[in-house]
């Protein structure tokens, strides 16, 4: 979330860049610094009502030792009073408190200055484009009829043991699927991140932590039993590994990958654009996180841009990479980089990573801080990208390298299945 100190000292710059998302936040970050007003002048009540109740008890120590019983038990009542003051000005810290943090979660992050103007996807920045659209052959497929013909995916499988979304991967389609996975995973540690193996449910904490929460709420799986989330994405657990920690200024950058399956309700997904594997319940992803300097974090996100390139330029993928405008960026973010993967079938652009800076945003919620060489405690940059989310990929492979013999496997990804075809 923002920090309190910075709206409080630029509220008309707050209001003018969250209006660049498309959203009026005036009277809300109005309230927020009405809140703070009455946050502090409570804590400086408080404060002064501990500082005269301390001095009184020092006082009657004084009288105590010189045998003035009667002036130390008027004191006595007075520290009475202000302990009774001090516990409904504490009372009301907390409410101020709680309420004004409950504010500040609904405000999302502030984009940055590179973040274009727009309200839909139609307004995102194409950025770059690379690879050739192939040309398929006379009676080419989309995924969905190809895994049925390969019988590589059951969609009414995953239906019968769970529901529609959660499809069961067989043969050269489950091989092909942790091909990918290990291939992802290699290429991200080659370059740098650590990988990590982290539960798949996390706290109400870890959920508010990275901005899921409050604002993905009805998008998360949740176990009310026990209070856990399924996560949405690697993100979030692995993010949180750095929650309340104080890092030295030479332990950044931090770098982590990991893959999980992820799990997302997509409330009110329906239609033809949401077919096979284009739109899941449950699906598997590789993420890297950085936790980054500061003064560093944008051309980390720019080396993150390029890591991820590589894997699609090895995978030999027609892919374009947008700078989401305003409108379209998640809650948490300042800037967003989408990479899309060209359905030769479908004739479209399908998302297939988002590569982020969230700056603070999420860093404050989770009291991630670095260290420098003053001895001074600053709040680090988080980053986060998809390397890379294998549905839509793995939709783009069977597509664009179907062949009337068979779905041709990238050659990268050979070493990985031990097969070159599927027939």
């Amino acid at each position: 979330m923002l920090q309190i100190a910075f709206i409080r000292e630029n509220q008309e710059k707050v209001v003018k860049a969250l209006a660049k998302r498309n959203i009026d936040m005036a009277s809300v970050v109005a309230d927020v610094i009405a809140l703070d007003e009455k946050r502090r002048a409570t804590q400086a009540a408080l404060d002064n009502t501990l500082a005269e109740s301390n001095k009184l008890s020092r006082d009657i120590g004084e009288l105590m030792k010189g045998g003035e019983k009667a002036k130390a038990a008027i004191l006595k009542e007075k520290t009475l009073s202000l302990k009774e003051s001090s516990k409904e000005l504490s009372e009301q810290l907390d409410a101020f408190a709680a309420e004004l943090t409950e504010k500040l979660y609904t405000i999302p992050n502030l984009p940055a200055d590179l973040v274009p103007e727009g309200k839909t996807p139609d307004d995102n920045l194409n950025v770059f484009q690379e690879g050739d659209i192939p040309v398929l052959h006379e009676g080419a497929q989309p995924h969905w009829e190809l895994v049925k013909k390969y019988d590589i995916i059951d969609f009414e499988l995953g239906n019968k043991i769970t529901g529609a979304g959660f499809p069961v991967y067989k043969g050269k389609g489950a091989r092909l699927q942790r091909a990918l996975i290990t291939y992802f995973l290699d290429k991200n540690t080659a370059a740098g991140y650590q990988e990590y193996q982290v539960p798949h449910l996390v706290n109400e904490a870890s959920g508010y932590g990275t901005g899921q929460l409050p604002d993905k709420e009805g998008q998360m799986y949740h176990d009310k039993t026990d209070d856990l989330y399924l996560i949405p994405t690697a993100e979030v657990p692995v993010t949180n590994l750095f929650r309340d920690v104080i890092l030295t200024e030479n332990e950044l950058p931090v770098l982590a990958t990991a893959y999980t399956p992820c799990f997302r309700r997509e409330a009110g997904s329906y239609g033809a654009h949401v077919r096979g594997l284009n739109r899941l319940h449950q699906f598997d992803k590789v993420e890297i996180v950085r936790v980054e300097h500061p003064e560093k974090s944008y051309e980390a996100l720019e080396g993150m841009v390029e890591h991820v390139k590589t894997l699609l330029q090895e995978l030999k993928l027609p892919y374009r990479i947008l700078r989401l405008c305003g409108g379209d960026m998640g809650f948490a973010s300042a800037m967003t980089y989408d990479f899309e993967v060209f359905s030769t079938a479908q004739d479209r652009w399908l998302e297939i990573s988002s590569v982020s800076n969230f700056e603070t945003f999420q860093s404050n919620r989770l009291k991630l801080r670095y260290r420098d060489k003053d001895g001074k405690n600053h709040l680090a940059h988080t980053l986060n990208g998809s390397s890379l989310a294998l549905p839509r990929v793995l939709a783009g492979i069977l597509e664009n390298y179907q062949t009337p013999e068979g779905i041709v496997i990238p050659e990268v990804l050979r070493p990985y299945t031990g097969f070159d075809i599927i027939d």
